[in-house]
């Protein structure tokens, strides 16, 4: 790929995605397939005013290292120098930008259960500083080819071929191609429109069907609202988190889920991939899962904490956006995520309740935004979902028909 398209990518990653403020820190999360590309992102922050850029490294060997000789207790533990490091996050407020990268079943034969454990436990101690940190900071989560997930993407390829085809595909779906500011001011637009419409539907409770099984009964907080495309800090600063975007979202009540549903596509979870699996919910909580392949990592999933096991986030993507229609299966769900409807379960977000500036974490968790150390999304979208809106003032009104918007 071309260094000047690369360096455009960089540029919008800094400026549209994280909206990097002069003066503020960065820190940019990547592993190391592409350092070159992670050097680009790294001047473009400081071109952008950033006052220090810090790039935090990753590797899956190392992680499979670690489990496989540290005690539990050495896996599990928090250092002193990282909770210092958390808490110069909680006091600088830095732009975070996560440039995804890794093989989607890097972590294959990994001892799941001691991963599990540990993270369990890590995330514990980590979790009071995000919290600090909740909707005060922006933050994108962006792509680049690794060899083994462009492989994994297109398997007829040699890797070199792989890599160019992947950052194709990324660049097309992340609308990075041409003029890409205006092509994501529009795109934000009509997100932004398609939220309002369905706050304004008052909707109580949704019911999703589609022919695989899947017969699912959701409800809503009746004080919250649809969210989509970019996002505001409590501060003002406005910012992209995801790149690429496709799904108007919303954070259900907790508790109030029923029904089961089945995936339409793998779920890499911990470097493991999870497939054809299902969820059955009762009072909100998931107490029946199945998969064919990976079903221990998500029996472990489900089972981070007490909030692991209900839902965070109800996402609407249409069969007719780029990701889908391209046909692909990446096998990362920043693209999956955004190609069909999707669940989170684990953590809800703060900012879809009205007004939720004013109010504390504690509230919102009270008006039944689930609270969680974890949050991870499966997808559930297919040509044949139907979804059906109950609306607060008794009617019943179509919002998915066959996979796409009904509106």
């Amino acid at each position: 790929m071309k260094k000047t398209v690369l360096r455009e990518y960089a540029k919008l990653i800094v400026r549209v995605g994280a909206n990097v403020q002069k003066g503020q820190d960065v820190v940019v999360n990547a592993g190391l397939d592409q350092p070159e590309f992670v050097k680009m992102v790294v001047e473009e922050a400081y071109k952008a005013g950033a006052a220090n850029v810090m790039v935090q490294w990753s590797y899956q060997p190392l992680t499979k290292l670690d489990v496989r000789y540290k005690t539990l207790k050495n896996l599990s533990a928090v250092q002193e120098w990282e909770k210092a490091k958390w808490q110069h996050f909680v006091d600088k407020m830095p732009a975070m930008i996560h440039l995804s990268s890794a093989d989607p079943d890097g972590l294959k034969g990994m001892n799941v259960a001691k991963f599990s454990k540990a993270n369990q436990a890590s995330r514990k101690v980590i979790k009071p500083y995000r919290d600090q940190m909740d909707n005060k900071y922006q933050w994108c989560i962006a792509a680049v080819p690794g060899e083994a997930w462009a492989k994994k993407v297109f398997p007829g390829c040699s890797k070199r071929q792989a890599v160019e085809k992947m950052w194709e595909a990324i660049l097309n779906c992340a609308r990075a191609n041409g003029d890409a500011v205006a092509a994501w001011d529009e795109h934000n637009k009509d997100l932004i429109s398609r939220c309002q419409h369905l706050t304004d539907m008052g909707i109580k409770s949704l019911h999703i069907t589609a022919d695989n099984g899947t017969d699912f009964t959701v409800e809503l907080i009746e004080e919250s609202h649809w969210c989509g495309g970019g996002d505001t800090t409590i501060d003002g600063i406005y910012f992209n988190p995801n790149m690429p975007t496709e799904e108007c979202f919303i954070s259900p009540m907790k508790g109030k889920a029923e029904g089961i549903v089945y995936s339409t596509k793998p779920l890499s979870y911990q470097g493991q991939l999870i497939e054809n699996f299902s969820v059955r919910f009762e009072n909100g909580k998931a107490v029946e899962v199945h998969a064919e392949k990976g079903e221990e990592a998500l029996k472990a999933m489900i089972s981070m904490d007490e909030g692991a096991s209900y839902l965070g986030e109800v996402a609407l993507v249409p069969e007719r956006s780029p990701i889908a229609e391209s046909g692909l299966l990446f096998y990362n769900t920043l693209f999956d995520e955004n190609a069909a409807c999707h669940l989170a379960i684990g953590a809800g977000f703060t900012n879809t309740i009205n007004n939720f500036e004013e109010k504390t974490m504690e509230e919102c968790h009270a008006m039944g935004v689930n609270e969680s150390m974890t949050h991870v999304d499966f997808m559930i979208g297919c040509a044949s979902m139907n979804i059906d809106a109950t609306c607060r003032d008794g009617q019943v009104r179509p919002v998915f028909r066959n996979g796409n918007w009904a509106f």
